[in-house]
């Protein structure tokens, strides 16, 4: 008696599946292996961090922050009765931090000047800061001399 003939695909034998499991295990025991060693701080780790020295670090050392005094000044018609209060704070190298406190009171002067010539509406607006910022800024670099100011940090703009 003949047996009955098998289509091809049945004879053909089916693959594995052991390497693609053995993989597939692999991956996973090397994943949960580095993410053990960083997180337990053998990789990235604290101690490699205490040998690098980033430039960041190093630069943020040598600046210091100056604070501006409040600046409260009028707007708009008398009968109106609306304030700009700002408060402020200045960036600068701890080198030339003495100088730069010396010149407040210029500081001060040139603030209040430029602040009053400019119109509510441009102080109403939103996306003004930036340029209001700006603006005074180069006014500030300007009264302390060029290099000594590196940045003006705007604490508090009200409107009221």
């Amino acid at each position: 008696m003949a047996e009955p003939e098998k289509p091809q695909e049945a004879v053909r034998k089916k693959k594995s599946r052991l390497p693609f499991l053995a993989g597939l295990l692999l991956a996973a025991i090397l994943g949960s292996g580095s993410f053990f060693a960083v997180f337990a701080g053998y990789i990235l780790g604290p101690a490699a961090e205490e040998h690098a020295t980033s430039p960041e670090a190093d630069a943020l050392a040598g600046i210091q922050f100056l604070p501006i005094d409040s600046i409260v000044i009028s707007l708009g018609a008398a009968g109106k009765n609306q304030h700009l209060r700002m408060t402020s704070q200045v960036e600068v190298d701890k080198a030339h931090a003495a100088d730069v406190k010396q010149l407040m009171p210029r500081i001060l002067d040139v603030l209040n000047a430029y602040l009053r010539a400019v119109e509510v509406a441009q102080l109403q607006d939103p996306a003004a800061l930036i340029r209001l910022r700006s603006q005074m800024l180069r006014r500030i670099q300007v009264v302390t001399g060029e290099g000594r100011v590196r940045d003006l940090l705007i604490t508090e703009f009200v409107l009221n």
